[in-house]
C-alpha cells in the first residue's frame, strides 16, 4: 500500500497544476472553441444531419476519431515538451514524486479538458430529443466510449511530448501515429492489406484501429473488447510516457 502511495504521490498536485495551466492561458478556451466549431461543421454540414431523416447522433459520432486525431495531440503536445522548453523539467523530475503520479496527473488534466469539450456538445443531444425520440441510453454509451477513446489519443500525445523537447515535433509525430491507428480500420486500407497479405492479416490490422473499436459503440452496443482495448492502449502509452520521461531523471 505504501509503495502504491509513493508511486502515485504527486498525482493530485500535478493534476491541479496542469489543469490550472490549461485554463490560466488561452489554450483551453481556444481548443474548446475550435473543437466545438469543427464538430458542429462536420455534423451539420459535412454530415448533412438534416438530410438523414433520423433523430440520432450517428453523423456526430462518426467524426470523433478523425477530429480527435488532430485536436487531441494538439492538446497534449505541451504536457512534457513545455517543461523542457521552459527549463522546469529538471526541477520537476528532481522532486521526490513517483513517475506514475506525474504521468497520470498530466494525462488526466488533458483528459479533463477533452471531457469538458464533450460535455459542451450536449446541446446537440438536446436537439435530437427535440426533433424525435432517440435511444438516449445508446447515445450516453457512445459518449462514454468516445471519452475512453479520447484518453487513448491523448496518451499518444503525452508520451511523444516526453520524447521530444519541441511541441511542434511532438504534435506532428503524434498525429502521424494517431493517423496510423485510426486509418488502420479504413475500408480502403483494409482492402489493400487484404489484397497484399490476405484476409487474416487484414482482420488483425483492423483490430488495432480506433475506427473498428469505436464501431460497436456507434451502434449503441457496449463491447467489452473495445473498452479493454482503449484502456489497455492508454495504459501502454502511459508506461512508455513514464519510461521516456524517466530518461531525463536518470540523466
Amino acid at each position: 500500500m505504501n509503495v502504491l502511495q509513493d508511486q502515485l504521490g504527486g498525482f493530485g498536485a500535478t493534476y491541479r497544476r496542469e489543469l490550472s495551466a490549461y485554463f490560466a492561458t488561452p489554450m483551453a478556451y481556444v481548443f474548446l472553441a475550435v473543437f466545438l466549431l469543427a464538430l458542429g461543421v462536420f455534423t451539420w454540414e459535412a454530415g448533412r444531419f438534416f438530410d438523414t431523416g433520423s433523430a440520432d447522433l450517428s453523423t456526430f459520432f462518426v467524426w470523433h476519431p478523425w477530429l480527435y486525431m488532430i485536436f487531441l495531440p494538439a492538446l497534449a503536445m505541451r504536457l512534457w515538451a513545455d517543461e523542457r522548453s521552459a527549463g522546469t523539467d529538471e526541477l520537476l523530475l528532481s522532486l521526490p514524486l513517483g513517475m506514475p503520479g506525474l504521468v497520470l496527473g498530466k494525462l488526466c488534466a488533458a483528459w479533463t479538458v477533452a471531457a469538458v469539450g464533450l460535455v459542451l456538445t450536449f446541446p446537440m443531444w438536446i436537439t435530437v430529443n427535440f426533433l424525435g425520440e432517440p435511444d438516449n441510453a445508446a447515445i450516453l454509451l457512445t459518449y462514454l466510449v468516445s471519452l475512453l477513446m479520447a484518453g487513448a489519443y491523448l496518451s499518444i500525445g503525452s508520451a511523444v511530448s516526453a520524447l521530444t523537447g519541441s511541441q511542434v515535433t511532438a504534435f506532428v509525430i503524434s498525429v502521424v501515429i494517431a493517423f496510423a491507428f485510426t486509418a488502420a480500420g479504413w475500408p480502403i486500407v483494409l482492402s489493400t492489406v487484404k489484397n497484399l497479405f490476405g484476409p487474416a492479416t487484414a482482420d488483425l490490422v483492423a483490430q488495432f484501429s480506433f475506427l473498428t473499436q469505436f464501431e460497436g459503440a456507434q451502434r449503441g452496443v457496449l463491447e467489452f473488447r473495445a473498452v479493454m482495448f482503449f484502456l489497455g492502449f492508454t495504459a501502454f502509452w502511459a508506461v512508455l510516457n513514464g519510461l521516456w520521461a524517466s530518461r531525463q531523471r536518470l540523466g
